[in-house]
């Protein structure tokens, strides 16, 4: 059983800005105290450079998850390549 089908009843029972910040206030918790990396593995390194710009791997986050910028850290400890918050990468 997964972590998801654990959580998925509870999170869909809430008011859906709740479970938002709730989600997102678990991993900001588990970035902080490391634990971060037992629930997403390893960081994927395999550089690219685009237009100049240079990402630690190929796999990033659309904007709209964290619009106000508030989890960039937390996103980070998890092995995005890059992350897009509002209008910014």
């Amino acid at each position: 059983m997964s972590l998801y089908s654990l959580a998925r009843p509870a999170l869909f029972a809430m008011d859906p800005e709740r479970a938002h910040e709730l989600a997102l206030g678990t991993i900001d918790r588990a970035a902080a105290c490391g634990a971060i990396s037992l629930v997403s593995g390893p960081a994927v390194e395999d550089p690219i450079e685009v237009m100049g710009l240079k990402f630690r791997n190929r796999v990033g986050l659309a904007a709209g998850l964290d619009k106000n910028g508030a989890h960039v850290d937390a996103f980070h400890a998890m092995g995005f390549g890059f992350v897009e918050v509002g209008t910014v990468t």
